[in-house]
């Protein structure tokens, strides 16, 4: 089951420093970067057989202690990068609980591959139509 903002914000930390890009002087002053970091292991509303499809989705993404670490810089206000964090939090969740369907093998029709082989006859004796005539 997927957390609601409010469980996210309970169970998440948020970190704010400084950050680069647009803004001038407001750059030099204020602490609009916002870094949320998440505990999978802790997280009460998400079942175990959830945390562990999680955590094999985004292991790349975990730091050593298993912290989930995701960071906004995009605007100039602290709030709506840390809005953006969460939106970016629970859509990472979302696609990391997606079970893909198992692909069913099916074998290639008789009337396709008639079709493909009939396609590349008439593409052959299109070609060899422009040919110059051999007098051998």
């Amino acid at each position: 089951m997927l957390p609601t903002r409010e469980e996210i914000l309970k169970s998440a930390v948020f970190k704010t420093s400084r950050s680069g890009g647009k803004g001038g002087q407001n750059v030099n002053k204020v602490s609009s970067k916002v870094e949320l970091i998440f505990n999978l292991a802790s997280s009460e509303y998400l079942t175990e057989d959830e945390k562990l499809l999680i955590k094999s989705r985004v292991e790349n993404r975990l730091d050593s202690e298993g912290l989930l670490h995701i960071v906004s810089q995009e605007d100039r206000s602290q709030l709506l990068n840390k809005e953006k964090t969460i939106a970016k939090l629970i859509d990472l969740l979302k696609r990391s609980l997606v079970v893909q369907k198992k692909r069913k093998p099916t074998k290639t029709p008789k009337a396709v591959i008639q079709k493909r082989l009939k396609n590349k006859s008439v593409n052959a004796e299109r070609k060899e139509s422009r040919k110059k005539p051999s007098f051998d």
